[in-house]
């Protein structure tokens, strides 16, 4: 199947969704950081994935997202949406309501918790991208879903024309040579420590969790892939090393990269809702001895790093839980 030209662009963020202090969605912090990352070089966002807390949002927060993304991005950037769910009935209600809310794109997980057979993974898509004239980004995440897509199921899903990208979070490169030498399938790094090695082997862009605190220099490493710079892309990549290992490694990257932007003063507060939590002590002092090795990262200023341990301390339980319908 020949899809069009790349609808998302290359340079995509995985939003965290800012909160205030009691769990609620702060609306003021959300609209300045999607202007923050669209105007450091973002081509699009994704709402409501992981890094956005999915799993705790109810709809309607989904469904906000996506028409406040709309809004801020006047043109700007893409708005995907990646709130799907682990029942296909109500994926497809949720994204079909979406698309009227004006998203350019969906993001489908894999059915996690049920575990479905590579036929079920491949049904649940193919139903989803029925229902939608919305060009659809195949999320690979077995560490999360507890099942990988496989490559026959890459192969058949890639008949469908709706199917056009695949976020590749399982980091076998080997399969993803394949799957782009059998397959016109748009990649994405899902991985923020593995973008440059993903795009050097042909993937179009990555959807990382890093560029929320930086997205300039993935844009620059993108840039420089584009043109065949290798030297600069390598720069940038070894520059913000130290980054994305204190976002990616300690604690899952919702918390530790709120954490990080509570303590530059780009949103209001770091609070997550249960079961996550903020970092521990411990967890929070490896996290800025990470920092302290970050060096001259594109739009961060670590000198005026001021983290706060205690606003971060612990989980928020909001006032309206997340349902399925």
């Amino acid at each position: 199947m020949t899809h069009p030209a790349n609808p998302f662009g290359q340079v995509l963020v995985a939003l965290v969704t800012p909160m205030t202090a009691d769990g609620e969605v702060d609306w003021d912090a959300t609209e300045r950081l999607m202007d923050d990352v669209i105007t450091s070089g973002a081509d699009g966002i994704v709402v409501t994935g992981t890094t956005g807390e999915t799993s705790t949002l109810t709809d309607a927060e989904k469904l906000k997202l996506v028409e406040v993304g709309k809004s801020v991005a006047s043109g700007r950037a893409k708005i995907i949406t990646g709130g799907g769910s682990n029942e296909t009935a109500h994926a497809i209600d949720l994204y079909k309501k979406s698309e009227k809310a004006g998203a350019d794109g969906i993001m489908v997980v894999t059915p996690y918790y049920n575990k479905p057979t590579q036929a079920g993974i491949l049904t649940h898509f193919r139903l989803i991208a029925d229902s939608t004239d919305l060009p659809v980004i195949a999320y690979d995440i077995p560490g999360r879903t507890g099942v990988p897509i496989k490559y026959e199921t890459f192969l058949r899903l890639a008949k469908h024309p709706n199917i056009v990208a695949v976020k590749d979070a399982k980091g076998d490169f080997s399969e993803v040579s394949r799957v782009l030498n059998q397959t016109d399938l748009i990649y994405f790094s899902g991985d923020d420590a593995n973008a440059l090695p993903a795009l050097s082997i042909g993937a179009t862009g990555l959807i990382g969790v890093t560029a929320n605190i930086a997205a300039g220099p993935y844009r620059t490493i993108v840039d420089a892939v584009n043109r065949g710079d290798l030297a600069t892309a390598t720069e940038q990549h070894k520059k913000l090393e130290p980054l994305v290992r204190a976002v990616m490694t300690h604690v899952p990257g919702t918390v530790s990269t709120k954490y990080i932007l509570h303590g530059l003063g780009r949103i209001s507060s770091p609070r997550v809702r249960l079961p996550l939590v903020g970092p521990e002590e411990w967890e929070a002092a490896i996290i800025e001895d990470e920092l302290a090795l970050v060096k001259d990262v594109e739009g961060v200023d670590f000198s005026n790093f001021r983290p706060d341990r205690n606003a971060a301390a612990g989980g928020a339980l909001p006032k309206v839980p997340g349902t399925t319908r």
